[in-house]
């Protein structure tokens, strides 16, 4: 008998959903089968491929409303979702857009050698495979996907348990693009899948935890295949004295709790300057506590649901060891149940070092303000954490704020805004430290990870000036240093 997946509805807190994992055996075939279709498909030009890709983003789009409605159904958010759907195709069409030129092969040149002739040539990967998280299940999946697809390789994509219903749609729409169906697959299942998953691609990227990713790391180094993992942040919000307040407090607002505070490029603690403290906290207070969650109505509050029953509790912990350290808090504070879980959005001040709440990934909408004394302090306790994914500064000098910015370990810097990282997709970044490893997934470099470098160096037919035969005299080391 086929095992089904059940699915929870964040509002509702029901199982109402469920669908077919797929099992090990399976997985393994669609693997080969996407193996089999990857040479024609990397036989294309880059811009047939982008020809394909272009007709996957006018086949969502037709299917819009039903997308939209399935990322609703599984993370209990309406405005993001719209955004999500809307985001996930512009990344499409944008690397539709660039990607051909992106893979031109560059012309032939000479070597460090004169008449030896060096020719670059990219060869894809040719099976990658993606596992993608709840928070943004579709966008998520597509990110790495669509410049692996671009790049020649074929594409195994494992979405989160917790968020799946969108596949449905999604193998709806392949089915009408055949040129696609054989190389872009999906599968569904939790971790064990995932497992199953890295033992059939030849690279994989993972987008989620530090715990698991360390587990994706490991499976993938024995395996010898790159990863690309991009996993959890702390990420720190500066703000200056000379700071604009108002500005600030609403761009923070913004940073800390959409999405209910459920992106690993939230905003999740603020350092702040002891003489713009106080305002900020006050506007901070305001800002927020004008938000509202959206229980009865979907349409009518900012805030929605926590996704994934696994995180309340983690929320709940860091709220309780908050308050029982001496925290207080300005706005919400607790967790309320209508059905589903919903996180009042908090404002946190008096926060230490020790709190939870100021060292781990917290993934809610909670944002803790801690007063420092100056610029310094603020950049050191920036930097005091293991994660390094993104940051923010505000400062009225953009010569001051860059400079600060430049000194924070961490791979994308918001200045006189927050989070633009998940907005803003053109930029290159890395992750520091623990919020991941290996080449930036934004920006036109991303595409690379996913080829291998081949160089061919042709001789046109000289001899070669450092062969000896038996009847030549040994190589000196002058002659050998000279080649």
């Amino acid at each position: 008998m086929t095992e089904r997946l059940q699915v929870r509805n964040p509002r509702t807190g029901q199982i109402d959903y469920d669908c077919a994992v797929t099992a090990p055996d399976l997985l393994a075939r669609m693997a080969a089968e996407a193996r089999k279709a990857q040479p024609a498909w990397a036989a294309l030009e880059p811009a047939k491929r982008a020809e394909h890709l272009r007709e996957l983003a006018a086949a969502m789009r037709e299917e819009r409303d039903a997308f939209v409605q399935a990322l609703f159904e599984d993370t209990g958010r309406t405005v993001e979702s719209r955004l999500e759907f809307d985001a996930a195709l512009a990344t499409i069409e944008r690397w539709a857009d660039e990607a051909p030129a992106l893979l031109a092969e560059p012309e032939p040149r000479a070597a460090n050698i004169p008449f030896i002739e060096s020719r670059q040539f990219a060869t894809p990967y040719p099976l990658v495979g993606v596992i993608s998280p709840w928070n943004f299940p579709l966008l998520l999946a597509l990110i790495d996907a669509i410049p692996a697809l671009l790049a020649g390789s074929a594409v195994l994509v494992k979405p989160s348990e917790v968020t799946p219903r969108f596949i449905d749609v999604a193998e709806r729409v392949l089915a009408r693009l055949p040129g696609l169906a054989g190389v872009l697959r999906w599968c569904v299942g939790a971790g064990e899948i995932g497992a199953a998953l890295i033992e059939q691609v030849d690279l994989v990227c993972f987008t989620g935890s530090v715990g698991t990713g360390r587990k994706v790391g490991a499976a993938a180094a024995a395996r010898f295949i790159p990863a690309f993992l991009e996993l959890g942040g702390k990420d720190a919000a500066l703000v200056l004295e000379d700071a604009d307040v108002d500005r600030a407090a609403r761009a923070l607002a913004w940073g800390s709790m959409v999405n209910a505070g459920q992106s690993c490029m939230s905003i999740e603690r603020v350092y702040a300057v002891d003489a713009v403290h106080d305002r900020l906290v006050d506007a901070l207070a305001r800002e927020i506590g004008r938000l509202k969650i959206n229980v009865d109505d979907p349409e009518a509050g900012q805030i929605g649901p926590v996704i994934s029953a696994a995180q309340v509790g983690i929320l709940q912990t860091h709220l309780e060891d908050a308050l029982a350290r001496g925290a207080r808090a300005l706005t919400g504070g607790r967790l309320v149940s209508h059905g589903g879980t919903w996180c009042l959005p908090t404002l946190l001040v008096d926060v230490t070092d020790q709190m939870r709440v100021m060292r781990e990934e917290t993934f809610g909408p909670v944002l803790p303000v801690m007063r420092v004394a100056d610029e310094a302090e603020a950049i050191e306790r920036a930097n005091a954490s293991i994660y390094g994914l993104s940051a923010a500064v505000f400062s009225a000098d953009g010569a001051r704020a860059e400079r600060v910015a430049r000194r924070l370990e961490a791979g994308a810097i918001s200045i006189n805004d927050a989070a633009l990282t998940s907005l803003v997709h053109s930029g290159e970044k890395q992750s520091f430290k623990q919020s991941g490893l290996g080449g930036s997934r934004m920006g036109p470099s991303s595409i690379r990870r996913f080829l291998r470098q081949q160089c061919l160096l042709v001789n046109p037919g000289l001899d070669d000036p450092w062969w000896f035969g038996p009847d030549d005299p040994a190589p000196t080391r002058d002659s050998t240093e000279a080649t």
